[in-house]
Order: C-alpha cells, then sequence, then structure tokens
C-alpha cells in the first residue's frame, strides 16, 4: 500500500517495481522463510524493572563508573557505544522487522501466499499472542544503570517498526491475514501510540531539539497513518514546520546540532534519512511538505541538496570522521529513493541504487529505519 502517492504520481506500478532488484528481494525472503519467529520473551533483561513482556535497553553511551567498587552511577561517554550493555530486545525487535518486511514485500512482487502466512505468524507472536507479546510501552528503554529504569529517548529503540504498518497492509490481501489478526494489530497500534502522546517519556522525546524529536514524529506519523489517526497526522505536519525545519535546520541545509556530535557523518545522514521519511508519510495534494518552505528558503530540498554531494562523494567531507562506524556510510537509505522520485531528482534514484543494501556494520544497519522501501512505494 503506497503511504504517499506524491512521492511516486508519475510512475506507474510497473515503473516503480522496475527501480527494485526482484532477485534480491526474494533471496531475503526465501532466508526469512526459513526462521523461526521471534519473541521478545526470549530474552530476559535481568535489570529490568518491568515484566517479560515489557521492552528494555540500556542507554548506548552509558559506561561502568570507574570512580566507584559496583560501576554505579554509570557515565556517559557520546558516540562511544558500550558492547557489554543489554540490547538483545533491540535486536529482537530489529530481526522480527527485517523477516516480515522481507516476507511482505516478496509476496507483494510474487503473490506466494507462504510468504504471507509467515510474515503474518511473525506478527501475531510478536505483538498479539499472550504468551509471547510486546507490551505497547517503552517505560524501560535506554535505562541507565545507577540512574534511571528508562527514558524519553529510548523511544528511539522503536524506529524500526514504522516498516510494520506498510507491511500489513500489504499482507491484507492474504488469506493468512484475517480480521481479527488485522484488527488485533491496529489496536496494538494504536495502543502503543497513545501511550507515545500522552505519557512523560513519549512527550519529553517529542519535544527533544534533534534526531530524537525527528525520530519521534516519524513514528507517530507511521502510527497514526496506519490507524487512521487525523488529529496526531495534523499535529505533526504542524510540528514538521513550525519546530522540526526551523529549530533544527541551519539556512545552508544542514543540521548543526548533528554535526557538533562525534559521529557527525552518520548523524547528518540520519536525521535528514528520517525527516525525508516523515515527507513521505505526511504530504498530501492540499499539503505537501516536499515544497514546503520557511521564509528563508529553508525545506526538505535544502536539506538533501546539502548532504547529497558528501553522500555522493565521502572523501569531500570537510568535518572530522565519524569517532566510530565511518567507514560504513553512505549506504542504501531510502530518502534518496523517496526524494527522488518526489523531487524529479534523478541523480539521487542512481546513488539510491548504487549503494550496498546490506551493510554488514550493525550499528549502520540500526541506523537505517526502512528495510524494503518498496512496500512504501506499491
Amino acid at each position: 500500500m503506497m503511504i504517499n502517492k506524491l512521492s511516486a504520481s508519475a510512475a506507474t506500478r510497473s515503473e516503480r517495481l522496475s527501480l527494485f532488484d526482484l532477485g534480491w528481494i526474494t533471496r531475503h525472503a526465501d532466508q526469512s522463510l526459513q526462521a523461526d519467529p521471534i519473541h521478545l520473551t526470549a530474552a530476559v533483561a535481568e535489570k529490568s524493572e518491568g515484566s517479560v513482556h515489557d521492552y528494555y535497553s540500556n542507554g548506548d553511551y552509558w559506561w561502568p563508573n570507574p570512580e566507584t567498587a559496583n560501576g554505579l552511577p554509570y557515565i556517559r561517554r557520546d558516540g562511544e557505544s558500550n558492547p557489554d550493555n543489554f540490547d538483545a530486545h533491540r535486536l529482537l525487535l530489529r530481526q522480527m522487522r527485517t523477516h516480515t518486511a522481507n516476507l511482505a514485500a516478496a509476496y507483494a512482487v510474487t503473490g506466494n501466499e507462504a510468504y504471507a502466512a509467515k510474515a503474518v505468524q511473525f506478527l501475531k507472536e510478536f505483538f498479539l499472542d499472550e504468551a509471547t507479546r510486546m507490551n505497547p510501552n517503552l517505560l524501560y528503554a535506554q535505562a541507565i544503570p545507577g540512574i534511571c529504569s528508562g527514558r524519553g529517548v529510548g523511544i528511539i529503540d522503536t524506529l524500526h517498526i514504522i516498516d510494520i504498518p506498510p507491511v500489513i497492509e500489504v499482507l491484507k490481501a492474504a488469506p493468512a491475514m484475517t480480521e481479527s489478526i488485522y484488527e488485533g494489530l491496529k489496536q496494538w497500534f494504536a495502543d502503543y501510540l497513545a501511550w507515545m502522546t500522552t505519557h512523560e517519556n513519549g512527550i519529553q522525546e517529542m519535544n527533544a531539539d534533534n534526531n530524537h524529536a525527528v525520530c519521534w514524529f516519524v513514528q507517530a506519523a507511521a502510527f497514526a497513518w496506519f490507524t487512521h489517526n487525523e488529529e496526531v497526522l495534523g499535529f505533526c505536519r504542524q510540528r514538521f514546520k513550525e519546530s522540526l525545519l526551523p529549530d533544527q535546520m541551519a539556512p545552508d541545509g544542514s543540521f548543526p546540532r548533528e554535526l557538533a556530535r562525534t559521529k557527525p557523518y552518520g548523524y547528518a545522514i540520519f536525521v535528514l534519512d528520517n525527516l525525508v521519511t516523515l515527507c513521505h508519510i505526511l504530504s498530501t495534494p492540499e499539503d505537501n511538505l516536499w515544497s514546503f518552505k520557511l521564509s528563508d528558503g529553508r525545506g526538505i530540498s535544502k536539506g538533501l541538496a546539502y548532504l547529497y554531494p558528501y553522500l555522493n562523494d565521502k572523501a569531500s567531507w570537510p568535518y572530522p570522521p565519524d569517532v566510530e562506524h565511518f567507514e560504513g556510510w553512505p549506504a542504501k537509505v531510502s530518502s534518496l529513493l523517496f526524494a527522488g522520485l518526489a523531487l524529479h531528482e534523478p541523480a539521487y534514484i542512481q546513488l539510491w541504487d548504487r549503494l550496498d543494501p546490506d551493510p554488514t556494520d550493525m550499528e549502520i544497519r540500526r541506523n537505517i529505519a526502512i528495510r524494503q522501501p518498496l512496500l512504501w512505494l506499491i
């Protein structure tokens, strides 16, 4: 189900499909077809204050305190990920997303019901079955030992499940996607959206001044689109115009708060990728965010014009290299495809086409929100 017709209005379905390597899609789906269903409950977080059904993670850049006997409270080292922190739930959630996206994409292009049945099984067991479901909240995400049991910034951990609403809509035509399963999934996302928009952690993240706010709005928009929540969709459009762009984008199209980090290249790609996704979800003929500009000319096209040369020629990057994972960028981010179609910029699509769709660096993979952009365009 195409989320936003503006992004591909000039292309027929067959023309859009021609942009994709269908062999790559089916190869990945065949691998996912052999995978066992994934459950959040398979990994028990010993430090979590929640139940086995509650998502838990630790803040990435937090390390044991070398000045205390028990290492508490943890201390922050920006840009340096602690490999000993609990991230099993994060990995399980991403694996579930990837398998279902792979299967749904292959179902969309082949009509093979086996792909759909396996994808529905993944979704049902992860989100709905009482014994294995994930609760629709992130109360215990990015906890910091010795400081807090969970934080608003942890909501970024569910960024990857923005892929799930398009997956569900593609699977809606399959016999395996019964009405009760479909309505159950819709209710899960409605419940999670309600939590995001009312709990203090969600409100804190919504009001962040960097990429975290962008990622909150991308999730809110995706889940509101799926659950037909027009109030939240309108709120997201308003904040895109009145907060995200004016508060975060510089006159030249860069994002200074991301460039000030110890991983400026990766963060610059990440924030723009998600802002483009927001344009893709929210734009309508009556309210087209692709063409929206502030009075000084700032808009999504300016952000893309700023970053594209450095994606096309990484050697021209004028800032220091990232302290970690610099070698893995750039990779195949959906923003280049979405923006290329919406803004009629073939160079963006050509760059997207030649970038690596399967980076092996797990941190790079973590920072690519959309696994199967085909699901967002058909």
